[in-house]
Formats: C-alpha cells, sequence, structure tokens
C-alpha cells in the first residue's frame, strides 16, 4: 500500500457544509413553492365546489364563466409565481449545488495525494477556507475579493454571511425585526430543532417595552406574542409580567437580569447558533478544523513550557498558533521521537543524541557544526559555563 494514496474519506469529513448549504437553500425554495400550490390550488378547489353546488340548484351561465376565469387567472398567477420563484432562486440554487458536487467528484478520481490534480484541488479547498474565515471575522470585503479573483463564486457562502451579518448588525442596534422575520421563514425548522430562539427575541422586545415604562403596549404584547407559548415558557412568561412592576433601576436579581443590557449579545449568539445548525456549519471556521487536526499532531507539554525548553521549527511553540492550540489534546506517540532544539531536527541513529556533562542533550549534527566553528569545543546554549571538547561529550542511545 502506498503511503501517498489519497484518503478520500478523511478529505470529505470537512465537505459536508460545502455540500449541505445549497442543499437547504433549495428546500427553502421547495417549501415555498409548495405552500403556494397548496394555498392557490386550494382556493380553486373551493371555487369548484361552490360552482357545483350552484350548478347543481340554479344554473347560471355568465356567473359559471366568470368562476372559471378566476380559477384560470389564479392559475396562471400561481404559474407566473412559481416561474418566477425557480428563475430567481431555485435554477441559481440548482447551479450552485452541481457546481460544488462535481468540485467533489474530480476527487474521487485522484488516486496519490502528491498528484498535481491533487495540489490544484486543495489550493482550491484553502482558497473555499480563506473566504470562510474571512467572512465569520466581519471581513466581507476582503472576502469577496478572493472570491471574485479565485473565481469561486458557487463555491462560497458570501451571500448567506452576509445575511447573517445583517441581522446581527441589527441585533446589535436592538432591532428584533430582522431576526423575528428569519425565524418565520424557518419555523417549521426551528420547531423541529425545538429551538427557542424565536420566543428569546419577542421576550426582548417584551423587555424593552417594560424598559420604556409602555405598560399597556407591554400587556398587549404579551397577549399576542409571549401566551402562545406558555405551555413550554409559563415560569418566564410569568416573571416577565411581573417586570412592570421593577423600574429599569431595580436591584432585584431576576428582574435586574432581565433588564441586563448584555442579553443584546446573547441573542446575537443563540441567533449565529441557530442559522449555523440549520445550514450545516460548524461553529469554528473550517480552516481552525483543518489546523486543529495538523496540531494535534505536534502538540507538547514542553510547547507551553519555559522558552528555553521550546522548538524554533514547532508551530505550537509560536505564540498565534500555541493559543489555537490551547484546547486541542496533546499528542500521543507510540514511540518516542526527539527533536533538536538547536536545530529542530529528530535525532535518529544517523543524528545521534550527544549529552553534556550536566545532562543536557543535543544532535550530533548540531554539535559538529558548533565544534568546527569553535575548534573543537562546544558549549551548552543553556548554560553558557558548561564547555567541553567535542570528543568528550557522550553519546545516548535511546531504548
Amino acid at each position: 500500500m502506498s503511503f501517498n494514496k489519497l484518503n478520500t474519506e478523511g478529505v470529505m469529513l470537512f465537505e459536508q457544509p460545502f455540500a449541505r448549504v445549497p442543499h437547504e437553500n433549495y428546500r427553502k425554495v421547495f417549501r415555498a413553492s409548495q405552500k403556494n400550490i397548496e394555498k392557490e390550488m386550494g382556493a380553486v378547489q373551493n371555487m369548484v365546489n361552490d360552482l357545483t353546488k350552484k350548478g347543481s340548484s340554479e344554473p347560471d351561465a355568465d356567473a359559471a364563466v366568470k368562476a372559471i376565469d378566476g380559477m384560470i387567472a389564479r392559475v396562471e398567477g400561481l404559474k407566473r409565481k412559481l416561474s418566477d420563484m425557480q428563475e430567481s432562486a431555485g435554477t441559481p440554487t440548482l447551479n450552485v449545488m452541481r457546481e460544488r458536487l462535481q468540485h467533489l467528484a474530480t476527487v474521487e478520481d485522484i488516486e496519490s495525494s502528491t498528484a498535481p490534480e491533487f495540489t490544484r484541488w486543495a489550493d482550491v479547498r484553502l482558497d473555499r477556507w480563506l473566504v470562510d474565515w474571512c467572512l465569520r471575522n466581519g471581513k466581507e470585503k476582503t472576502a469577496r475579493m478572493i472570491t471574485a479573483q479565485k473565481g469561486i463564486e458557487k463555491l462560497v457562502d458570501v451571500d448567506l454571511f452576509s445575511d447573517i451579518r445583517r441581522i446581527e448588525d441589527a441585533l446589535a442596534r436592538k432591532s428584533c425585526t430582522e431576526a423575528l422575520a428569519w425565524c418565520s421563514e424557518n419555523k417549521a425548522a426551528l420547531r423541529k430543532l425545538k429551538n427557542t430562539l424565536e420566543f428569546d427575541l419577542r421576550l426582548q422586545e417584551y423587555i424593552e417595552l417594560a424598559r420604556a415604562r409602555k405598560t399597556i403596549e407591554a400587556m398587549a404584547y404579551s397577549k399576542k406574542h409571549l401566551l402562545p407559548w406558555n405551555d413550554t415558557h409559563h415560569n418566564q412568561i410569568v416573571q416577565a409580567a411581573a417586570l412592570l412592576c421593577y423600574p429599569p433601576t431595580t436591584s432585584c436579581g431576576p428582574y435586574k437580569r432581565l433588564y441586563d443590557p448584555s442579553r443584546w449579545a446573547t441573542l446575537i449568539q443563540a441567533f449565529r447558533l441557530a442559522i449555523y445548525h440549520l445550514s450545516t456549519l460548524p461553529t469554528e471556521p473550517l480552516l481552525h478544523l483543518a489546523m486543529y487536526a495538523g496540531l494535534a499532531s505536534l502538540k507538547l507539554p514542553a510547547c507551553y513550557g519555559p522558552p528555553t525548553a521550546r522548538n524554533v521549527d514547532c508551530p505550537i511553540c509560536t505564540a498565534e498558533l500555541g493559543q489555537l492550540a490551547r484546547e486541542v489534546p496533546f499528542s500521543h506517540h507510540v514511540n518516542s521521537t526527539i527533536v533538536c532544539r538547536l536545530t529542530g531536527r529528530i535525532m535518529d541513529e544517523d543524528n545521534m543524541p550527544m549529552a553534556f556533562e550536566n545532562g543536557q542533550v543535543y544532535s550530533k549534527e548540531a554539535l559538529e557544526e558548533m565544534a568546527a566553528r569553535n575548534d573543537g569545543y562546544v558549549t551548552d546554549p543553556r548554560d553558557p559555563e558548561e564547555r567541553q571538547e567535542f570528543g568528550k561529550l557522550r553519546k545516548v542511545f535511546i531504548s
């Protein structure tokens, strides 16, 4: 078996969101089309039933023709509406789905990870991950620039993240209108997931009315938008009702927390998690997830030890990647690998470890280079007073 054989299954582990996002978008188009068909065809069926009843008792040719014309008009209007929906959203989404599946299918025909075809494919994947990272970190302009330069418009979700940013910005301005509209569009999916984002948004709008001391409006709002949730959120609704008795300056714990402005930040986080879940997107950037896999194979306790114990060639020993790797488990090696802290190269039978009298160990290659520069003498970088001839160093054998 070749070590360079491409692990297709491993490559595909990161690609589920890539294929699922357009699939979920097309499902929305399908559901919207289905609702329109049910609404219009239901109306047509009712008109047919009325016409049948009237025709059996009071035949009226003019009324029948008028009713039939009305039915034809509704069906033609439905046809136009479905056609517009398909052209504006359905067909573009199908094209995106087709493009992405073709992009993934090319991997199945590549046998080696060193093949030029896989290198090109991996470069496109890295571009996608960079765009994903930019979009998640509010750098939409940079994301669009990369997308245009690389020609990967159908392989990235710029529009989705643009909508996310728009709704989050509205929540940051203390407006729930856009988020509630999104909840309405995805009501069935949120209900299936037992997600309570809509209630949390409604509760926040009620709290803002209470904050403004608009008691009558708050009571009317609660009756219309909160009471329908009474079966699952009874205690919260009761507490919200009592909020009208407490001013925004209250020091009473439960009601002080309801008035806390930080609830808006919590709502933003809740919305983000909900839309990520519905779109099958991971909560972390794909670039980070890919890097975690590599960092987990390199992370050692020494990476977070004293600066003198760190390896200059170890990515995790750097401050930036070290911070990213903090939540990653330490690497587990069945067989130990000793790396020279001077050169970053592995010490083995061809590059033996050599020990000073104080027990510090470095690679033979590094110490030979040092001895060549210092007339046969070597100095321990961690203890300048430890100086001896290269020939007197002890060989270390790994067992």
